[in-house]
């Protein structure tokens, strides 16, 4: 490929990753509305919201414990959860939806969550990692040593010559500042919703005939 094609490519990824975006929270909305549809339409079975919770607790995990550790744009975190992956919150987000799609044990929600991982998140992970790899020159070196996505069982070794990295202990004020425990209430809200949406509805619904 020439260096031309390669600068079409990374300009093309560029403007995706633009698009990418605006549109998530749209199709966020979108996704919402298919839930909500879906769960009117099937009556969730105990067993498996039961089980979506071995999905859900732990990304919920994740989510709040990678938080502590992240400061974006400032620094390239490389201790606690990011020695595993270099993504463990948008990690945390599959699991939860993918517990979601189990809870309600619907085909059209784990198509729709497929789709917006593929479409969003795929082009916004290549376009922070574009970001990254300009700020910080140690970035080639930490991807060499962590993976991407799937976590690796133990912790990757610190930086060759370093015993120690910034970031490197869980931080209650940046998981505060980050208002990560707003995933923890939609959780709680969205498990609410599969418990007593359907019935409520159904009560609203016989007040109005």
């Amino acid at each position: 490929m020439t260096q031309q094609e390669q600068g079409a490519k990374l300009k093309g990824a560029e403007r995706w990753g633009k698009v990418a975006r605006r549109i998530r929270v749209p199709l966020g909305f979108l996704t919402a509305a298919l839930y909500l549809f879906e769960l009117w339409r099937r009556e969730p079975r105990p067993a498996a919201v039961g089980w979506s919770l071995l999905l859900v607790i732990p990304g919920l995990w994740l989510r709040g414990y990678a938080s502590g550790y992240v400061k974006k744009n400032r620094e390239l975190t490389q201790t606690g959860p990011y020695a595993h992956t270099r993504n463990p919150l948008y990690l945390g987000s599959i699991l939860i939806a993918a517990g979601f799609a189990v809870a309600l044990l619907s085909w059209p929600v784990a198509a729709m969550l497929t789709a917006m991982f593929l479409i969003i998140y795929v082009p916004v992970i290549a376009s922070e990692e574009r970001f990254l790899r300009l700020s910080f020159p140690d970035f080639d070196a930490y991807c060499q040593r962590v993976p991407r996505l799937i976590p690796k069982l133990t912790a990757a070794d610190p930086p060759t010559g370093q015993t120690e990295v910034s970031s490197g202990k869980f931080s209650v004020d940046l998981y505060l500042r980050h208002r990560e425990y707003n995933a923890t209430i939609g959780a709680a809200l969205l498990y609410l919703s599969l418990l007593f949406l359907r019935q409520l509805l159904g009560l609203f619904l016989h007040v109005l005939h």
